[in-house]
Protein backbone atom coordinates (compact mmCIF):
# COMPACT_ATOMS: atom_id res chain seq x y z
CA UNK A 1 0.00 0.00 0.00
CA UNK A 2 1.22 3.83 -1.25
CA UNK A 3 0.34 7.02 0.88
CA UNK A 4 -1.89 7.51 -2.43
CA UNK A 5 -3.56 4.37 -1.30
CA UNK A 6 -3.70 5.03 2.18
CA UNK A 7 -5.17 8.54 1.43
CA UNK A 8 -7.99 6.94 -0.98
CA UNK A 9 -9.11 4.46 1.26
CA UNK A 10 -9.23 7.25 4.45
CA UNK A 11 -11.30 9.05 1.94
CA UNK A 12 -13.45 6.03 1.01
CA UNK A 13 -13.93 5.59 4.62
CA UNK A 14 -14.79 8.39 6.00
CA UNK A 15 -16.90 10.08 3.03
CA UNK A 16 -14.18 13.21 3.16
CA UNK A 17 -12.36 14.88 -0.20
CA UNK A 18 -8.96 13.49 -0.99
CA UNK A 19 -7.78 17.28 -0.30
CA UNK A 20 -9.01 16.57 3.37
CA UNK A 21 -7.79 13.04 3.77
CA UNK A 22 -4.39 13.76 2.15
CA UNK A 23 -4.50 16.45 5.27
CA UNK A 24 -5.18 14.12 7.56
CA UNK A 25 -2.76 11.45 6.94
CA UNK A 26 -0.13 13.84 6.21
CA UNK A 27 -0.81 15.06 9.84
CA UNK A 28 -0.60 12.00 11.02
CA UNK A 29 2.49 10.79 9.79
CA UNK A 30 4.68 14.05 10.55
CA UNK A 31 3.57 13.28 14.03
CA UNK A 32 5.25 10.17 14.22
CA UNK A 33 8.13 11.86 12.48
CA UNK A 34 8.80 14.30 15.15
CA UNK A 35 7.92 12.22 17.81
CA UNK A 36 10.80 9.78 16.34
CA UNK A 37 13.29 12.82 16.29
CA UNK A 38 12.94 13.75 19.37
CA UNK A 39 13.85 10.53 20.62
CA UNK A 40 10.08 9.77 21.76
CA UNK A 41 8.76 6.18 21.43
CA UNK A 42 4.97 5.83 19.37
CA UNK A 43 2.61 3.61 20.60
CA UNK A 44 -0.45 2.98 18.51
CA UNK A 45 -2.85 0.92 20.88
CA UNK A 46 -3.53 -2.91 18.88
CA UNK A 47 -1.35 -2.09 16.17
CA UNK A 48 2.01 -1.79 17.06
CA UNK A 49 5.02 0.80 18.52
CA UNK A 50 7.90 2.48 16.76
CA UNK A 51 11.13 3.81 18.26
CA UNK A 52 14.65 4.77 17.85
CA UNK A 53 18.15 2.81 19.13
CA UNK A 54 21.77 4.08 18.59
CA UNK A 55 23.93 1.74 17.22
CA UNK A 56 27.34 1.78 18.45
CA UNK A 57 30.10 3.22 16.28
CA UNK A 58 32.31 0.61 14.83
CA UNK A 59 35.12 -0.10 12.30
CA UNK A 60 33.96 -1.44 9.11
CA UNK A 61 35.79 -2.94 6.39
CA UNK A 62 35.76 -1.26 2.77
CA UNK A 63 34.47 -4.99 0.69
CA UNK A 64 36.44 -3.52 -2.75
CA UNK A 65 39.20 -2.68 -1.15
CA UNK A 66 39.77 -4.17 2.31
CA UNK A 67 40.58 -0.96 4.01
CA UNK A 68 39.46 -0.57 7.58
CA UNK A 69 36.59 2.46 7.59
CA UNK A 70 34.68 3.63 10.93
CA UNK A 71 31.30 3.36 10.73
CA UNK A 72 30.07 6.55 13.01
CA UNK A 73 27.56 6.18 15.67
CA UNK A 74 23.90 5.77 14.05
CA UNK A 75 20.46 6.28 14.85
CA UNK A 76 17.89 3.24 13.29
CA UNK A 77 14.42 2.84 13.29
CA UNK A 78 12.40 0.23 14.78
CA UNK A 79 8.77 -1.24 14.41
CA UNK A 80 7.73 -3.96 16.34
CA UNK A 81 3.69 -4.94 16.07
CA UNK A 82 1.35 -5.30 18.49
CA UNK A 83 -0.24 -9.24 19.56
CA UNK A 84 -3.78 -7.99 17.83
CA UNK A 85 -2.28 -7.08 14.39
CA UNK A 86 0.10 -10.24 13.88
CA UNK A 87 -3.26 -12.30 14.74
CA UNK A 88 -5.00 -10.54 11.87
CA UNK A 89 -2.24 -10.42 9.69
CA UNK A 90 -1.67 -14.61 10.31
CA UNK A 91 -5.27 -15.06 9.80
CA UNK A 92 -6.66 -17.24 7.29
CA UNK A 93 -9.52 -17.28 7.92
CA UNK A 94 -10.67 -13.35 7.90
CA UNK A 95 -8.17 -11.99 5.82
CA UNK A 96 -9.63 -8.69 5.68
CA UNK A 97 -10.64 -8.13 9.38
CA UNK A 98 -11.40 -4.57 10.40
CA UNK A 99 -9.18 -3.75 13.26
CA UNK A 100 -11.35 -1.18 14.56
CA UNK A 101 -13.53 -4.16 15.54
CA UNK A 102 -11.22 -5.50 18.25
CA UNK A 103 -12.11 -4.76 21.70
Amino acid sequence: MTRADLIEEVSHTLGISLKESDTIVVTILDGIVRALRSGDKVEIRRFGSFGTRQRRSRIGRNPKTGARVEVPVKTVLYFRSSKELMELVNSVSAPTRDISALP
